[in-house]
């Protein structure tokens, strides 16, 4: 079993461009759905206070966007390790045999399974935060935002999880799907929390629905047409195709905010000193 049986030996430069252009445009198109509905929020307002709310709020929102991608990212990367790990597995039960580094991967996952999922899951934990503080940082987030975010997308992914069992892929999800369940319960429900925290909580992930569903459109309308134009593959997991994706849409987005272009669509106002993400006023 090799890294080769999950890639497409078909993919041509001009498949791989068309894709990424498509993702690009489906992140440009998401990025003025938002500053759009900011514009239409805020119309009414005096324009010097029009002006920096749309900024502020404008590079905040886009910002949970982005943050949407890349927690969605790192949470798949467990899922798609998750699923890969367990397929080889069940193919040395077949008989096949796979390279001796895999072998030694399979002997602890094998013997030690759950701590391998463990390790997995701090892996994407520390992918996620080198990707939105080093690689891609984003600067109008506290850690209070990261941390809705974060959970956040955990739903997210599960819900891609729900729809991915539910066309094909044979119940390979359900244990995946348990361990965010725990995450997110244990997120919510912790042992020194009071009934005003959890609500707090819960009041703070359903303010951000609407990211969840501009994210889930998204990763759907490109999944169907990575599929659709043979860009990737029916033949392996869903799952994978559905990480490529991410993959790609990261790097799209950090394409386009190191290019600063937002900073081009959203003018600071003259006299602006902005605050720290930890003093804004509102989430």
């Amino acid at each position: 079993m090799t890294v080769e049986a999950y890639m497409n030996p078909e993919l041509t430069w001009v498949g791989v461009v068309t894709f990424i252009c498509a993702i690009f445009l489906g992140i440009v198109f998401c990025m003025a759905l938002i500053l759009g509905a900011v514009r239409l929020f805020y119309s009414s307002y005096p324009e010097t206070v029009r002006k920096r709310l749309l900024y502020e709020k404008g590079h905040t929102y886009i910002e949970q966007f982005y943050e949407m991608i890349i927690a969605g990212t790192s949470v798949m990367s467990f899922s798609c390790a998750y699923v890969i790990l367990n397929h080889i597995y069940s193919l040395m039960q077949e008989g096949e045999v796979p390279g001796p580094v895999l072998s030694l991967v399979m002997a602890a996952w094998k013997d030690g399974r759950d701590f391998v999922l463990l390790f997995l899951i701090c892996i994407s934990c520390v992918l996620n935060s080198i990707l939105d503080r080093v690689i891609i940082p984003l600067s109008h987030l506290n850690n209070e935002r990261r941390g809705i975010i974060r959970m956040l997308a955990m739903f997210y992914v599960i819900i891609i999880l729900m729809f991915l069992d539910w066309i094909g892929d044979e119940d390979a999800y359900n244990p995946v799907m348990m361990y965010y369940l725990g995450l997110m319960v244990g997120r919510f429900v912790y042992f020194d929390a009071s009934f005003g925290d959890f609500v707090k909580a819960l009041k703070n992930m359903f303010e951000k629905l609407p990211l969840l569903l501009l994210g889930l459109s998204l990763t759907g309308i490109l999944c169907w047409y990575g599929f659709d134009s043979g860009f990737l593959l029916e033949r392996n997991f869903y799952i994978v195709g559905a990480f490529y994706t991410h993959i790609l849409m990261v790097a799209v987005i950090f394409v386009i905010h190191l290019s600063h272009i937002l900073n081009l669509i959203i003018r600071k106002p003259r006299g602006y000193e902005p605050p720290a993400p930890e003093n804004y006023p509102y989430k």
